[in-house]
């Protein structure tokens, strides 16, 4: 199936083959999608990033693209491959999903590909954290965590985990003092994004984190749930300084 106004692609890495679908020009983005897989809302928010003159690039990690999110078989099926795939870590503390190293080589692919200084990343729920992860490599200049779900917060040190290594975060925070940003996202009653995670980063980041919590009591910004497709689609660019870098 291929998306309309999205040329597709595959991308091989250690023998592990994926679609992709990018839309523009100018520098990377890429945008991992969240569970069931590349819907109609996150096609809406990669081509705002593409309207921003970068190149929009949708890795396809579950699924299948372009389908709606709430069919049930769907999301039932989408969750399955979740429930058995080792590449996504559920409840390890202090490691980075395995999928992660796949990502990161696609993101030195697309910087090479697409120029530019650096690439953005966005990930979306079960791959917000994969953004911090991939913030290990140089290309990464603007990591965006849009309610960042793993590890699920089990117990007080699953709930403040960053679903990274202790190697990573070390990395992470020395690329943070000198002047990179994380911008993340949380609506302020998520219990699949426990505040403890956020205020972890704003520990360990300082002001290099720049943590967006939405009220879940406004009903106009919620909808009626605390946990919702892609917040990040509505405060991209704030600051300016995340978005602008790349």
């Amino acid at each position: 199936m291929t998306l309309a106004g999205y040329a597709e692609d595959a991308f091989t890495w250690e023998g592990s083959t994926r679609r992709i679908f990018r839309r523009g020009s100018g520098p990377a983005v890429v945008v991992i999608h969240e569970v069931p897989g590349i819907t109609p809302a996150v096609l809406a928010f990669a081509d705002r990033v593409a309207d921003l003159g970068c190149t929009a690039v949708l890795p396809s990690l579950l699924g299948k693209p372009g389908g709606g999110a709430r069919d049930p078989r769907r999301l039932a099926s989408a969750f399955a491959r979740l429930c058995i795939s080792r590449e996504f870590n559920y409840f390890a503390l202090r490691q980075a999903s395995p999928i992660t190293e796949w990502l990161r080589a696609l993101g030195r692919q697309e910087h090479e590909r697409c120029g530019g200084p650096g690439i953005g990343v966005v990930g979306m729920c079960f791959s917000g954290g994969f953004a911090l992860a991939m913030m290990v490599d140089d290309e990464v200049l603007a990591p965006v965590l849009s309610q960042p779900s793993l590890p699920v917060g089990l117990t007080s040190a699953h709930r403040r985990d960053l679903g990274i290594s202790d190697e990573a975060l070390a990395r992470v925070k020395e690329r943070a003092g000198v002047g990179m940003c994380v911008l993340g996202m949380r609506f302020t009653r998520d219990i699949l994004v426990p505040a403890e995670r956020f205020a972890r980063l704003r520990k360990e980041l300082g002001d290099a984190f720049v943590g967006v919590e939405i009220d879940s009591r406004v009903p106009q910004l919620v909808g009626g749930s605390s946990h919702r497709k892609v917040p990040v689609s509505r405060h991209f660019g704030i600051p300016n300084r995340c978005s602008a870098c790349i």
